[in-house]
């Protein structure tokens, strides 16, 4: 059986039920109620409340769930025990059962175990808090004998005036009875838009939401003195389960709890903690989220619309959303964007469109991609530097890649590296660069096109007011912040103004972030340092292999080896600095949420860009930088020497270690963490609720409510995981994209089943998040325009001096003989006289190619051992680096010159929604007018009336009777009535 508690400020003699009087605590001040009412429990009590989704009357819908935890003492389970009782059974509880008090018997309190001063502290901010709300109007009901033990939940209904207040007060834009026909398109582009719809239909979301409309209904923030203008036939549907669960938070923030605070007991530590609170009473407002950080609550959310899977289940907004979106069979599908933003709220419903959008961009991305790959495949056997290299008649002795253990080698044994090269270092590279910038660009434009339609389908135009009240309303750690240095200040001057954090207060904070990311960026650095001691101490180690085919694989056995420890350490950094970035946020003490969304934005950003692209950044612009030439190579502590580059440049090491990071962080850390961390997370609350759960057959055979059901899920943590994935995937999608031309379709095929998979959390793993109204993206829309550009720099950089692009240019156009390529891999090695070797640093086995080696090769342009500046940097080097500084300049302002362009030439709202924008405007003016000329004409058609009803009356007799005189004065009553 269930206990339920519903609080109303109705007579206990209607309702007929039995009474618990709570007693006025003076010491505590707890301020009386007039009654706490107990239900007493039908037969069937899930039959009417459907599951806990309404009150047990079956009528008043539950809108929003407060949880708590409470401890239960033997008094409770006597109490339990006896409400199944007759009437004078309850009489006796009355008599009992007190609260301890001014005027309560304690004499129970010594026989029994005395709860904790803390949990009763709670307990009456619990009380205070619920008072409070049930005077804002709300209706309240609790339950504590649940399946879930020692975990109380109180259900709040909104009732019909309450939702009409709040929705002026919030300006909630709702439909009225005005509908007006969309402007459709004509003539040839009607005929292609029907086409497309029906080539289409295939691959829409069978959604009533998803079909295109030709009218609209128009909208207007609610106002109750305008009631009429609103279609108000159906009240039950009027607000939809969205708008009323956004209602009540807004009321559970701004209700406030005062004047709860313990008082019991005696002792100097009582007596301590009874002054601390007083001073709370006195400085102190406890909203529902301070509630919840000082544990009064456990947690508060709304409900889902009901169960998704079994039999027999009614169809629900929850249950079409699983078969028609969080589903992966139908992964082909488009998304139904308007029914996720009518269960989820704006803010969710915009991430999601702008996922699909970024997906869909990536199609034609892809595609150009794929191409380029497939050209660089064809082309590989006609590439003339690759096949020069691969040409065992050229002879090409190369020099040791490390001392004394490293022998000459053949260039002829990179020969699959430079093949593979070719595949992604090739002419289409550099159009595929400019490609993605400029598809970059229309990616952006795009979106705040369809931003724009969003913002008028969803009526979110003229919608910064409210969002400016959301930004400043304070929270709840920061209102602490500010208690905490009010109490000092009254306790040291005895007095207090009204007082908000400065500077100085926040100046420790402050220094603790800076030195903080100054060391987590350090840290990153130092692992990349460590990686790059392993790689070279590595490829040392098995050149000692006697077998030729090992010391062959050391480059590819190394490079692969060190990209799958970055990976690793890559995906451990990320969580650890995103627990990181998120404790520097909240000893920074941000006053409102917006602020403390966007520093945290900023600096998991700042340390999770760092920690992907460092490695990556390495092998791009430094690997093989620095490394000297031989006879005078750079060391590392003195014995380590400087990775060098392949022959055929170090693009394919960069492509190698792109695509292991980027693949490795979207298998494991975006698809198999989401999966099985909140399946583990499940698991184990479900164990620790099995051994909690009682052994009673009726209690364990008891179908679960909806609300226990929901407080099993994991709680909603916000969308900042969910967009930062997505901004480190746009990275990778657009910053190094000339070295890895398949990133785009690796990102689509991700993207595919994040979709699917994020709508499947939401809908089935999550407890139902309060829908947050919002007209954008917010901070990440900046963060993806400045990777944009940040691309197009680092792609000129990469394409000029991590690929051999220009070299080639330079070379095709300066040096060849005869207009071709034949001669370039010989251009670009220089030579060096074994015999200069410093001491100790030639091979130890300088015979291992079967003849003795008297010059060596190595790729650099400097002076060869026989001219007068032997080793010295030669002309060609300065004329390959103007040309690719020349190659830097020319290709970034040119990109940056187009994506302005393509910026400038796309308006960034559609002009058909600008032009319905218009109308609804117009629409609503005349509206108003109507109604304005409607309320003259019936003023004017009361006061002919009213004037013709004196003229009669004017003109009687002046002898009136006293039934005539009866009959003016009601004359006159007509007037005073109307």
């Amino acid at each position: 059986m269930r206990v339920n508690e519903k609080y109303s400020s109705l007579p206990a003699e209607e309702k007929g039920i039995h009474i618990i009087n709570i007693r006025a605590i003076e010491d505590i001040g707890y301020i009386q109620r007039e009654s706490t009412l107990l239900n007493s429990l039908c037969q069937d009590p899930d039959a009417n409340c459907k599951h806990g989704l309404y009150f047990r009357d079956g009528k008043r819908k539950v809108d929003y769930i407060l949880v708590y935890h409470y401890k239960k003492s033997s008094v409770s389970k006597t109490l339990t025990k006896r409400i199944h009782h007759n009437d004078s059974s309850a009489r006796s509880i009355k008599q009992d059962h007190q609260l301890p008090g001014k005027g309560g018997h304690l004499a129970m309190g010594e026989s029994e175990t005395h709860m904790d001063y803390h949990e009763d502290d709670k307990r009456f901010r619990r009380e205070e808090y619920e008072g409070n709300l049930m005077e804002a109007g709300l209706e309240l009901e609790r339950d504590e004998d649940t399946k879930i033990h020692g975990v109380g939940f109180v259900k709040i209904h909104a009732p019909w005036n309450v939702l009409c207040r709040e929705a002026e007060f919030l300006k909630l834009k709702m439909p009225t009875k005005k509908v007006y026909q969309i402007n459709q398109a004509h003539g040839l582009l009607k005929k292609i838009n029907s086409v497309i719809q029906k080539i289409t239909e295939p691959i829409q979301p069978k959604v009533a939401e998803h079909k295109p409309e030709t009218v609209k209904r128009l909208s207007y923030p609610f106002s109750r003195e305008k009631q009429h203008l609103f279609d108000l036939s159906d009240k039950e549907s009027f607000f939809d389960s969205k708008t009323r669960s956004t209602i009540v938070y807004e009321i559970l923030k701004r209700t406030t709890c005062t004047k709860a605070k313990y008082s019991m007991g005696t002792g100097e530590g009582r007596k301590t903690e009874t002054t601390l609170l007083n001073k709370r009473w006195k400085c102190g407002k406890y909203g529902i989220t301070s509630l919840l950080a000082n544990g009064v609550y456990s947690a508060a959310y709304p409900l889902h619309d009901g169960d998704y899977e079994g039999e027999n289940v009614e169809l629900n907004d929850r249950k079409l959303l699983c078969e028609e979106w969080a589903s992966y069979g139908v992964f082909y599908k488009y998304q139904p964007i308007d029914l996720v933003r009518k269960y989820f709220g704006e803010k969710i419903g915009l991430y999601f469109a702008w996922l699909g959008v970024y997906t869909q961009m990536l199609i034609p991305a892809s595609i150009v991609g794929v191409i380029v790959f497939l050209y660089g495949c064809a082309t590989v056997d006609e590439n003339i530097p690759s096949m020069e290299m691969c040409d065992e008649r050229n002879n090409i002795t190369m020099c040791p890649l490390c001392d004394n253990t490293c022998s000459y080698w053949k260039m002829s044994s990179s020969c699959a590296t430079a093949r593979a090269s070719h595949l992604f270092d090739n002419p289409a590279t550099v159009f595929f660069s400019v490609f993605m910038a400029l598809w970059a660009a229309t990616f952006m434009e795009h979106w705040k096109r369809k931003q724009m339609r969003l913002n008028y389908r969803w009526d979110l135009t003229g919608f910064e007011e409210e969002e400016e009240a959301v930004k400043a309303h304070p929270r709840a750690e920061y209102e602490a912040k500010v208690l905490e240095k009010s109490l000092r200040k009254e306790y040291i001057h005895k007095k207090t103004d009204k007082e908000k954090l400065t500077w100085k207060d926040r100046f420790p904070a402050y220094f603790t972030n800076f030195v903080g990311i100054i060391f987590m960026i350090g840290l990153t650095f130092a692992i990349v340092f460590g990686v790059i001691i392993y790689r070279i101490s590595t490829a040392a180690a098995l050149a000692l292999s006697s077998t030729p085919s090992g010391r062959s694989s050391v480059r590819v056995t190394v490079t692969a080896t060190a990209v799958i420890i970055n990976l690793v350490v890559i995906i451990i950094l990320d969580e650890v600095y995103g627990c990181i970035a998120r404790w520097l946020t909240q000893i920074e003490v941000p006053k409102t949420d917006k602020s403390f969304e966007e520093r945290l934005i900023f600096k998991a950003f700042l340390l999770k860009f760092v920690n992907a692209y460092t490695p990556i950044f390495y092998v791009a612009f430094f690997k093989g930088r620095f490394v000297g030439r031989p006879g005078d190579y750079v060391y590392i502590f003195h014995s380590f020497r400087m990775e060098e580059c392949a022959p055929g440049g170090c693009l394919m090491e960069l492509c190698i270690q792109l695509s292991i990071i980027m693949l490795g962080k979207q298998l494991i850390q975006n698809n198999l963490f989401e999966i099985g961390i909140p399946k583990m997370k499940k698991l184990i609350r479900y164990i620790k609720l099995k051994r909690q759960r009682s052994l009673d057959h009726e209690e364990h055979m008891k179908k679960k409510q909806r609300y226990e059901v929901d407080y099993n899920l994991e709680p909603f943590a916000g969308l900042t995981p969910e967009y930062m994935e997505m901004i480190i995937q746009f990275g990778f999608v657009t910053l190094f994209v000339a070295s890895f031309p398949l990133a785009p379709l690796f990102a689509l095929l991700n993207n595919i089943i994040e979709i699917r998979l994020d709508a499947k959390k939401f809908v089935t793993e999550l407890r139902r998040p309060v829908a947050v109204r919002a007209k954008d993206i917010g901070i990440w829309y900046n963060i993806l325009r400045g990777v944009g550009k940040l691309a197009v720099i680092i792609n000129a950089f990469v394409i000029s001096f991590t690929s051999d692009f220009i070299p080639r240019l330079v070379y095709l156009y300066m040096y060849s003989e005869n207009g071709t390529m034949h001669g370039f891999v010989n251009h670009t090695l220089s030579s060096f006289n074994v015999s200069d070797f410093q001491g100790g640093t030639a091979p130890n086995d300088p015979m291992e190619l079967g003849y003795k080696v008297q010059i060596c090769r190595y790729k650099d342009y400097r002076e060869p051992p026989w001219s007068e500046n032997k080793y010295e940097i030669s002309k060609d080097f300065w004329a390959v680096l103007a040309a690719r500084l020349a190659f830097v300049i020319v290709f970034q302002n040119l990109v940056m010159f187009m994506s302005d362009f393509v910026d400038w030439i796309i308006p960034d709202i559609p002009k058909d929604i600008s032009q319905q924008i218009h109308k609804e405007k117009v629409l609503m003016v005349e509206v108003f007018m109507k109604e304005e000329q409607g309320k003259l004409q019936m003023l004017e058609t009361w006061k002919d009336k009213d004037m013709k009803k004196g003229e009669n009356c004017n003109n009687h007799s002046p002898k009136l009777s006293r039934s005539q005189s009866g009959s003016m004065s009601s004359c006159h009553s007509y007037h005073i009535d109307v």
